[in-house]
């Protein structure tokens, strides 16, 4: 990548910002010195590194490497022989623990982060320094006393020898005799000996060595006679304990310098995870996420803002590299071109570097081989260079090292230089990097450049946005529409008289004039139509909600009609079948009786049924006017397709009285439907002989049907197999709420061709059948 660039385009500040997430020093350092890449397997896998990071937090969010340190250097110099400081030796034992659990935590989710894992794996886990290191070491970096037998034996003697001296020095100052001599009764050290403070004038009459003098020259410390044998003895264990503590730390220093490799690589591996999690961290804090990558040469982003602008950053949407590949923006000073600008190459250095953006979902970056920019003013008066002389440099860097596969980012393109010769030379660049297939996005003022714009193939206005009644800017990036420069509204927005802004006006030439009008006029009639497609918007979302609604409640209702019918007719299916049971009843007394009374009573019950009958049937619809029936008719019954013989015909109530076989029954006049042929009557024993019997099946299967349409479908059959000369026949009911069973079986016991039936047994379909044996015709 273009270094210069890089530095123009302010990536440094960017990494800056993403070692702020880092969470100890050498991850830190990762982070500010990593570059992009052009290598498109690289970048994936950078990218994915971030997005498992970001997955890994939002399931553990307080995960951090806190507490782990850059030992490489201290590991190295224990290597080379040099015994390493308590506290050195305990960030090396926490580093190493942080390494381990680092790399047990990823290896239990290996299958769910495998990129992560990847980046752990060869962590070497170093159990037995730790604990070396941790046996001997307290957390506040002292040398334990367990370090050691001859350490802690040394210790306690140490500590015996001590209390003792002090006793004597304590017995000297708080004597009588000594109180003549002594500044004040206190107990003092020098030099690590114990010494007593005197008084300059008495140094001679009390017996001892001198240690130090006061700063006024009043006290002297000495160490009394009686004590220097002591005090001897305890400095002799003190030199002992140090060299003690030596060899346990040059012993410690030699297992670390030993694995000097394996804890570079420790730091290494955390640090490359630790970086991961920062960008992650990253991208909470901006809401950023990760840009896909494509193979295309098209550069998309969608709502990206500056990441350097923080909250205040606009968003900036905006594709090229489909239909165009240059993009030239134009539109007022201040009014954020060159944020557009750096926006765009930002974007761009950051998915190459691994990084989420804070971007919506849908960004595309192309890996490019190179993002180039020239942006700014680096004027220097040291070098005799002006800012021209500072563009040029940078546009010839980038004409000798872009290519096909390059960002090219120019800023004021043809300024800072007679008008007509930079508009001419800023036509000449755009051509050049069209014809080599770069992306390119300039900058300009320049009305011939958005005229040639508008002109040439591959090429497309732009304008950054701006309110048209204050003339102030919006940030926001428009394509297809060139933008008006607006220079004395800005002017005169940032403080210069309007005065002067008119006479400028007034000075300008008419074109200019007129331009600047038709840009603002386009301007106000994008905006009016943006206005417009928002409406718009806003009614087709309302309409689509409304007939969301109404298709709503029309499934709501067709389910409310559904469970009422449904619960209705589970209402007339059982009255159905009790009336069902209470005119067979009916037929059979008046089949019994003989009497006058009895037939009276009978007929008294048949009427009673007939009469609940008509109030529990459901009332019928007429969908249209049947034919003509009339008494001797020959009909078909509704959907059940069985054929009967009108008895009679109540018009009034729109019933008819049928007879199919044996069974007779009041329907709806809309159920029949008229046949051709003659009436039907009882068959002759001719005929009945010439019906051969595979003419009907052995079996009926009633499932499905309703119960009011079941005792004639079982009587008609019944009469077919009778005229079939069938022994035997099965009929099938199912199991169900045994209401078909049960009409089945009421009707068989009065049918006067049954002989007798049974349950089905195994094989027969059990008591979801039952077997028929018919009487000899």
């Amino acid at each position: 990548m273009d270094t210069k660039s890089l530095e123009i385009l302010e990536f440094p500040k960017v990494r800056e910002l993403l070692a702020g997430f880092t969470a100890f020093t050498a991850s830190k350092e990762l982070a500010l010195n990593f570059v992009p890449s052009s290598d498109a397997e690289t970048v994936t896998r950078w990218l994915g590194e971030s997005a498992e990071a970001r997955r890994l937090l939002s399931q553990e969010a307080g995960l951090s490497l806190g507490g782990a340190s850059d030992v490489r250097e201290a590991a190295e110099m224990a290597q080379k022989g040099k015994m390493l400081e308590p506290q050195t030796l305990h960030a090396v034992r926490e580093t190493l623990a942080i390494a381990r659990r680092v790399r047990d935590g990823l290896q239990k989710r290996a299958d769910g982060f495998p990129l992560l894992w990847d980046l752990a794996k060869d962590i070497v886990p170093l159990a037995y320094i730790e604990e070396h290191i941790a046996s001997a070491i307290a957390p506040g970096g002292e040398v334990l006393d367990s370090a050691s037998p001859e350490l802690g034996r040394l210790r306690r003697e140490l500590r015996v020898k001590r209390e003792r001296l002090r006793a004597r020095l304590d017995a000297i100052v708080k004597s009588g005799r000594s109180q003549r001599f002594l500044q004040e009764a206190v107990i003092t050290e020098r030099d690590g000996r114990y010494v007593v403070p005197v008084k300059a004038e008495m140094k001679k009459e009390f017996r001892g060595i001198v240690h130090d003098v006061s700063n006024t020259g009043v006290t002297v410390f000495i160490e009394p006679l009686v004590t220097v044998e002591l005090g001897n003895e305890l400095r002799e264990l003190e030199v002992a304990e140090k060299r003690e503590v030596e060899r346990i730390l040059l012993v410690l220093s030699t297992e670390v310098g030993a694995n000097v490799n394996e804890i570079a690589v420790h730091v290494a591996r955390m640090a490359a995870v630790d970086l991961a999690l920062a960008k992650a961290r990253f991208a909470a804090r901006f809401k950023a996420e990760e840009a896909a990558i494509t193979a295309e040469k098209v550069l998309k982003l969608v709502n990206a803002r500056h990441p350097l602008l923080g909250d205040k950053a606009v968003p900036l949407s905006v594709e090229i590299g489909r239909d165009f590949s240059g993009l030239v923006i134009t539109g007022p000073n201040t009014g954020g071109k060159t944020v557009a600008l750096k926006t765009i190459g930002l974007t761009a250095l950051m998915t190459l570097a691994g990084m989420p953006i804070p971007a919506s979902s849908g960004s595309l970056i192309p890996v490019f081989d190179g993002v180039f920019a020239d942006i700014g003013d680096e004027q220097s008066i040291e070098s005799t260079l002006s800012t021209f002389s500072w563009h040029m440099g940078n546009i010839v860097r980038i004409i000798k090292n872009s290519t096909a596969k390059s960002l090219v980012l120019l800023d004021e393109l043809g300024s800072s230089t007679d008008p007509e010769e930079g508009a001419a030379l800023a036509r000449a660049l755009l051509l050049y990097f069209l014809e080599r297939g770069s992306l390119v996005v300039a900058t300009s003022h320049f009305n011939e450049l958005k005229v040639f714009a508008h002109r040439t193939p591959g090429l497309q206005n732009a304008s950054l946005d701006f309110d048209p009644v204050t003339l102030a800017p919006t940030y926001r990036l428009v394509l297809g529409i060139p933008g008006g420069s607006n220079a004395l509204a800005t002017a005169v927005r940032l403080g210069l008289p309007e005065q002067i802004a008119a006479l400028a006006k007034g000075l300008l030439g008419k074109a200019s004039q007129d331009l600047a009008e038709l840009l603002n006029d386009l301007n106000q009639e994008k905006q009016r139509l943006e206005v417009q497609r928002h409406d718009l918007g806003n009614a087709s979302a309302k309409a689509q909600a409304l007939g969301l609604e109404m298709e709503t409640a029309r499934q709501n209702l067709k389910e409310r009609e559904a469970a009422v019918l449904s619960e209705a007719r589970d209402r007339v299916v059982a009255e159905a079948a009790e009336l069902q049971r209470l005119i067979r009843q009916a037929a059979a007394d008046l089949k019994k009786t003989k009497t006058e009374e009895g037939l009276a009573q009978a007929r008294e019950a048949l009427a009673s049924v007939h009469g609940r009958l008509r109030k529990t049937a459901p009332p019928t619809v007429q969908t249209g006017t049947p034919a003509e029936v009339k008494t001797g008719d020959r009909v078909l019954l509704g959907d059940i397709g069985l054929e009967a013989t009108i008895l009679s015909v109540d018009k009034t109530k729109r019933q008819v009285e049928v007879q199919a076989g044996a069974t007779r029954a009041r329907v709806s006049l809309d159920s029949v439907t008229k046949v051709g042929g003659a009436p039907a009557g009882k068959p002759s024993a001719r005929l009945r002989s010439q019906i051969p019997a595979k003419t009907v099946p052995m079996e009926l299967d009633l499932r499905g049907r309703r119960a009011d349409e079941v005792a004639l479908a079982v009587g008609a059959y019944l009469d077919d197999a009778t005229l079939a000369n069938l022994d035997g026949v099965r009929i099938i009911h199912g199991f169900g709420t045994g209401v078909v069973r049960q009409i089945v079986r009421e009707t068989l016991a009065g049918h006067p061709l049954v002989k007798s039936f049974r349950s089905g047994g195994r094989g027969e379909g059990g008591d979801g059948a039952t077997v028929v044996s018919l009487k000899e015709s």
